[in-house]
This record gives structure tokens, sequence and C-alpha cells, in this order.
């Protein structure tokens, strides 16, 4: 099963062949953040840009770097109105993009996020998209923009000093479009 699946794969790549696209491409996003990240955010906007370097017919990779600014949310508990900050990253990554046919792409954003707003340090930056291709200059998408972090937690009971590890993953999912030039 495995072999006819490849075999249609090979045979739809050769007859809707494309080109990797090279250049510098621009956009912006809209997106809901996710995990962690829901916990206190409300929505989130951002701009992207990026410089692919055609590596081979159907591939591209180059720098990719970003802005994502997630809006703060207030809750109320115990009647109590607790206003989160908001939360904002600087990617700085590398981007990997296979072009399936014409109209679709796939790919992968890895680096490190840059905390901007006050006690965010940031941390590993992930984005695997979806693109439709409308023409060879726009590019409609979706993905999971993801950082994830860890840092060490010291609090104090009644019975001492204690320490943990916390890990956390702010997410974003996100649709945005981008524009080549």
């Amino acid at each position: 099963m495995k072999n006819i699946l490849l075999a249609w794969v090979v045979v739809l790549t050769a007859v809707y062949g494309v080109r990797a696209q090279e250049g510098f491409s621009v956009g912006a996003f809209i997106g809901l953040p996710m995990a962690d990240g829901s916990d206190f955010a409300t929505f989130s906007l951002g701009v992207d840009a990026t410089y692919q370097f055609a590596i081979g017919e159907k591939f591209s990779a180059g720098p990719a770097l970003g802005f994502s600014h997630s809006f703060g949310e207030t809750r109320t508990y115990y009647g109590v109105d607790l206003d989160y900050d908001d939360v904002q990253f600087v990617p700085i990554a590398g981007a990997g993009r296979f072009y399936i046919n014409e109209m679709f792409t796939v790919g992968l954003d890895l680096g490190y996020a840059v905390g901007i707003n006050d006690g965010n340090d940031g941390g590993v930056y992930y984005r695997p998209m979806f693109g439709y291709n409308i023409n060879e200059k726009i590019q409609l998408n979706a993905s999971y923009r993801g950082v994830r972090s860890s840092y060490d937690d010291v609090y104090y009971n009644s019975y001492g000093y204690y320490s943990r590890s916390v890990n956390w993953n702010f997410g974003i999912l996100s649709v945005g479009a981008m524009f080549s030039f």
C-alpha cells in the first residue's frame, strides 16, 4: 500500500511539477491563542517576512523574521478582576518550503522567539504551515505558531522552599496572507 501511495505521489509531482519560489515575501496574520496562551490572551495579530533561496525544483529555504502581538485578557476570579498583559514575540528562524504543486505549499519555520514584554523570556519557536497560492505573488496560509520554554519556579509554603521546573507553550492558530516581490 505504501508503494502504491508513493508511486501516486511521484506521478502527481511529475505531472504538476513546479519551480521553487525564490525572493522576498512579507505578510500579516490574525490568530487565536492556543495551549497555555489561551489562559491569558484573547486574539493575536502579527507580521512576517522571509527571503527564500531555491534549493531545488520544489524546495526553498531561507531566513524568516516576524512580530506577533497577543492581546491580554481580563478575567474575574472571586469578584476580583485580573488584567493580563499583552504578549509580544519577535521570532527569528530558518524557514523551509516544499511546493507540492502550483497551488499548494507546506513548510516549517524553526528558530528562537525573543520575548519583548516584561517577564517574557521567549523560547524555541516552531511554525508548521500550509499555503494556498492564489497566484505567483499572493499566498493564503494557515499555521500553528508555537513558542516553547521552561523556567525554574521557586516558591515557599509552611514546609519550606521548593523549586520546580515549569514548561509552557504559547501557541497561536493563525491565518494570513504573504505577498512576494
